[in-house]
């Protein structure tokens, strides 16, 4: 009983040693994630569309995918939206810009992964921006005069920030954010304060750590099973860089980890077909493990 006593102590001091360090930016994360999603979302979408009358060609793929980092959208609301934008004329080429870059990255997740630091975070914003601007350029010339999406599954999705009251409508859309993201933060808190106890931090450093292309595989294999949220997986990349992950290897990590997260792969297998749905865990895989190589190189 003393042992477990022992243990627990442990356990809560690693715990609220990090809560302290991150709860912030969770709190930060939400309300300005809140604060998109019901003033903001509908104005992304609009000029997204705006640019598509603008005729501006291939340019409109890095456009995009600014834009959909900026949404803040799941990507069951992503792809919905998409198929509108779709039946209304877009280019695929964009579409696969805007679903890449929305699927990695919002403005919730960036406010985040503040709390891994200014350089961590510099690296996740310029690759996933990077990721979704490739994925079009790649349907832009491999599919020109083919069509890679079929959204005929989807249809608009439901708007739950319908209430008359503004302030009343922003609290709601927390709440439901709360729901969403609460969970999954305190697990990953709890996971990481298990990391802390019970695995060493030189193990770490040995499978993640320094330029080795093995450490920056593994870390994009082990983003397959343990993403579920962004907001759970900050804890535990705080503490894997702590002791010794590379930062190529985080890169990597959170490349794959939204991208093959079990509900964005059950939206985007329904959209893409067989075919193009192994050509897009191919194209992430791969431009994971290149992308944490090269950040490796560099830093």
């Amino acid at each position: 009983m003393e042992i477990l006593r022992r243990e627990f102590i442990y356990i809560w001091y690693y715990f609220s040693i990090q809560f302290e360090q991150i709860f912030v930016y969770w709190i930060i994360g939400m309300m300005i994630g809140s604060a998109v999603s019901v003033f903001a979302k509908d104005h992304l979408h609009h000029a997204l569309i705006y640019l598509q009358k603008k005729r501006i060609g291939i340019l409109g793929i890095f456009a995009a995918s600014f834009l959909g980092a900026a949404s803040p959208l799941c990507m069951y609301g992503t792809i919905p939206i998409a198929a509108s934008f779709s039946k209304g004329g877009m280019r695929d080429d964009w579409l696969a810009s805007f679903m890449m870059a929305s699927i990695l990255l919002n403005p919730q997740l960036i406010i985040y992964s503040a709390a891994l630091g200014k350089e961590v975070l510099i690296v996740r914003i310029i690759s996933c921006l990077l990721c979704g601007i490739t994925a079009g350029l790649l349907i832009h010339f491999l599919y020109k005069d083919q069509s890679f999406f079929n959204f005929s599954s989807f249809e608009k999705p439901i708007n739950k920030d319908t209430d008359s009251n503004m302030f009343v409508r922003y609290l709601k859309n927390v709440g439901r954010n709360i729901q969403a993201t609460g969970p999954y933060f305190f697990l990953g808190i709890l996971l990481s304060a298990l990391f802390q106890r019970y695995v060493p931090a030189e193990m770490m450093t040995m499978l993640f750590g320094g330029n080795e292309a093995l450490g920056v595989l593994m870390a994009a294999t082990i983003g397959v099973p343990l993403y579920a949220c962004g907001g759970g997986t900050i804890p535990l990349l705080q503490q894997w860089l702590w002791e010794g992950m590379s930062i190529g290897s985080a890169a990597s990590f959170m490349l794959t980890g939204p991208s093959t997260k079990i509900t964005n792969l059950g939206a985007l297998k329904i959209v893409l077909g067989v075919r193009h749905f192994c050509l897009y865990l191919g194209y992430v895989i791969i431009f994971s493990f290149l992308t944490g190589i090269f950040i490796n190189f560099i830093l």
